[in-house]
């Protein structure tokens, strides 16, 4: 059974007040379906990384992020017509988990096999899909907001796999060597690769009732998942601490209670040994011959 909008929010909501971080998911609150988030293929693949894509017309030059010829990977004409065999894709810019150079790979390269034989990804980072999902932290999975049908989380793994080994996909890195002064400088941002329409298209008809988070920025939706473990975060030290001063205060309350029966203890040991002193003890002996 699929959760409505307003069910995930209110078991976000519960969730949110559970002691353990480990109960908790962060994206239930704000998932909303990819129809309610995007108006089609083309918002769904500019708005979804930020400015790292353009969509354009297939007959213009744009890239895909699949093809199933691993000896013709069609990716390289494109840059061709788009660079004018100036540039080579014979070093792959983007720096994450990516090599510095594209290589090929051997037969255990299964989940991306299309770039087998020219790659910019080593196989290990891309041995599964679990692996490619999890690759980048809990804050930037793809199923946030529940498990994806199989048709949608199919075109998740094609990106992630475009990203990751796609030797033309450093050509459109966002910052260059010259930029090292901005403030928001790094080596892994894509910007405005073009990519084709009909892939985009074909992504939203295959995920169009699935569920992705906040408004549909894997950024924004990353920054929103640190925020929302942060709450969680103190609220669990709250929790904690208010435990602890449960022990503290029952550890006191007990002391205290011994210390007063001590106190009461050596108090009457010392009045029942004064009377002794005086001969008058308070507990005499009771005379064997005397019946009662």
């Amino acid at each position: 059974m699929r959760l409505t909008t307003t069910s995930k929010s209110a078991l976000a909501a519960a969730l949110l007040s559970a002691s353990s971080p480990k109960a908790v998911t962060a994206w239930e609150e704000s998932c909303t379906q990819f129809k309610d988030i995007y108006a089609d293929g083309t918002e769904l693949c500019e708005k979804m990384w930020n400015d790292s894509f353009e969509v354009v017309d297939d007959a213009s030059r744009a890239y895909t992020m699949w093809f199933f010829n691993e000896n013709d990977n069609p990716n390289n004409f494109v840059t061709e017509q788009l660079f004018g065999g100036s540039e080579k894709p014979d070093q792959c810019h983007l720096q994450w988990y990516h090599k510095d150079a594209p290589s090929p790979e051997g037969d255990d390269m299964t989940e991306c096999h299309p770039w087998k034989n020219n790659a910019c990804c080593d196989s290990n980072t891309v041995q599964s899909v679990d692996k490619l999902n999890a690759r980048y932290g809990e804050g930037h999975k793809w199923d946030r907001c529940g498990p994806m049908s199989q048709a949608c989380e199919r075109f998740f793994v094609m990106q992630a796999c475009h990203y990751e080994c796609e030797p033309s996909a450093g050509l459109f890195r966002k910052y260059n060597k010259t930029q090292t002064a901005d403030p928001d400088y790094n080596e892994w941002q894509l910007y405005k690769l073009p990519i084709r329409k009909s892939f985009c298209d074909s992504w939203y008809t295959a995920c169009v009732n699935d569920y992705f988070c906040g408004e549909g920025d894997f950024f924004e939706c990353e920054a929103d998942y640190v925020k929302t473990q942060a709450v969680i975060a103190a609220k669990e030290a709250d929790v904690l601490e208010k435990e602890e001063s449960k022990k503290t205060t029952g550890l006191v309350t007990g002391l205290i209670v011994v210390g007063v029966l001590a106190v009461v203890g050596v108090g009457a040991v010392a009045f029942l040994y004064h009377r002794e002193k005086q001969g008058n003890p308070v507990f005499t002996q009771v005379d064997a011959g005397v019946s009662t």
